[in-house]
């Protein structure tokens, strides 16, 4: 039985300094934030625009965006495999490339079909280009201090939204939001191709040897291991239950009688603490060996949910518990993103973390810090609902997602197209905070 404890010999494999491309950091930090903020997060700011100019219905345009997230967990799985064997620059180049692509046919679409087919191309791109291929070299060349790579690219990635959410609002009051797609495409295309063909073109070294015997295995021999479907299984739950208070501390702020604005900035006081713990987890790793590690922060996830849920006040009490559930999604993130290294070695890494994170990838939204989503306004018209699938919510309603809201109230030229087309209350705290999503909220006429 594999040895869960192998956590601090087994990440202490690594290539070394001399094998380290050292525009690949600062290059991958770049990527992430670009390739985000476009293939993510710039649609549920256009999605009222596009749905209001060609008249397709906001649930079928969702579903085309939900559906490349779901192509996207299970590409990850094939191009996890790739990775091990050819390393990062093919695949994440070819992605960047697919990426701009998908962008182009997603802006030209004469019809629905053809949008979503697009979609469909991003959601390839998504998988070559997001997290799991920046993971996967930074823990083969950075290896053993890849975790405090992987936490600098964790936290640079978490800008996406902040950056490119206001950004394509901006753009989108001034062009067409084909218009917008294309100028954002060009922008994927300038500054991902390059940065991923130049900083990653460095060889892909051999995995280092196993530091102890049990992680000598086959990546099919791990697969079919108790301890892996394990481990699988307690990430996935714990994640479905720590995002859950993402998506339902609002409403459920809103229900006990608190206002919105509060309730946005308890949420967003809990992305705060989300960053506080990934900038927390190289410390803890140093500290813990990897099972105590990974029961702890599973067992505070689910102490910190139930706690936000069975607490009714008073309100400071409720904004420290949302500070602590964010400071344990921090650490989890990075927990995840470690997890393999840190039981069977970096040989295997890009296969076994494809499988690893494809149900937890099913959890709404992404894997980035920060995440707020909370309802446009006070109005009692606005109801919210908070059945979810697979990175957003499949329905004939606007999809919305506010990030780090509270820390932004100070931004008001995000206009009405980022909120939705039937907003007609603006909260005088919120404004227009709308920044991508996977919270609806349905209108009662």
């Amino acid at each position: 039985m594999t040895d869960l404890n192998a956590g601090n010999r087994g990440a202490a494999t690594g290539t070394g300094d001399r094998s380290r491309p050292r525009a690949a950091l600062p290059a991958l930090c770049l990527t992430q934030v670009t390739s985000w903020g476009i293939l993510y997060y710039a649609f549920p700011v256009l999605n009222p625009q596009i749905t209001a100019d060609t008249g397709w219905p906001t649930g079928a345009t969702t579903a085309a965006f939900s559906a490349a997230l779901l192509i996207s967990a299970l590409a990850g799985i094939r191009i996890g495999r790739v990775l091990d064997h050819q390393g990062p620059r093919t695949v994440m180049t070819s992605g960047s490339i697919l990426g701009a692509l998908s962008i182009l046919v997603i802006a030209t679409a004469p019809n629905l079909t053809v949008f979503a087919a697009g979609w469909l191309l991003a959601g390839l791109a998504m998988a070559s280009t997001f997290y799991l291929p920046a993971f996967a070299a930074l823990t083969r060349w950075w290896a053993p201090d890849h975790v405090r790579a992987l936490t600098i690219v964790t936290l640079a990635g978490g800008l996406a939204s902040t950056v490119f959410a206001p950004l394509t609002a901006a753009l989108a009051n001034h062009l067409s939001w084909r218009a917008t797609y294309l100028v954002l495409g060009g922008i994927l295309a300038v500054v991902t191709v390059p940065a991923h063909a130049i900083a990653l073109n460095t060889p892909w070294p051999k995995a280092p040897p196993p530091a102890t015997a049990h992680t000598d295995s086959s990546a099919a021999s791990v697969t079919r291991s108790r301890p892996f479907w394990m481990l699988a299984a307690s990430l996935t739950l714990s994640a479905f239950a720590m995002y859950a208070v993402v998506v339902a501390l609002v409403p459920l702020l809103l229900e006990r009688g608190y206002t919105t604005t509060q309730a946005a900035w308890a949420l967003g006081l809990g992305g705060a603490g989300q960053t506080l713990g990934q900038t927390l987890y190289a410390t803890l790793a140093r500290h813990t060996g990897v099972t105590m590690r990974t029961t702890a922060l599973v067992a505070l996830g689910s102490v910190t949910t139930a706690a936000l849920a069975l607490t009714p006040g008073p309100y400071a009490l409720l904004v420290t518990f949302s500070i602590a559930a964010g400071t344990v999604r921090g650490n989890m993130t990075l927990l995840q993103a470690t997890a393999v290294t840190d039981r069977w070695g970096t040989t295997h890494y890009g296969r076994l973390s494809g499988l690893l994170a494809f149900p937890t990838q099913l959890r709404p939204g992404p894997p980035a810090r920060g995440e707020a989503r909370t309802l446009k306004s006070a109005d009692p018209r606005w109801k919210p609902t908070s059945q979810s699938c697979p990175g957003g919510l499949i329905g004939d309603h606007e999809l919305v997602e506010y990030r780090y809201a509270p820390l932004m109230l100070g931004i008001s030229k995000i206009d009405r197209k980022v909120c939705g087309e039937h907003a007609t209350h603006e909260d005088p705290g919120l404004g227009h905070l709308c920044t991508g999503g996977a919270l609806r909220a349905r209108l009662h006429r």
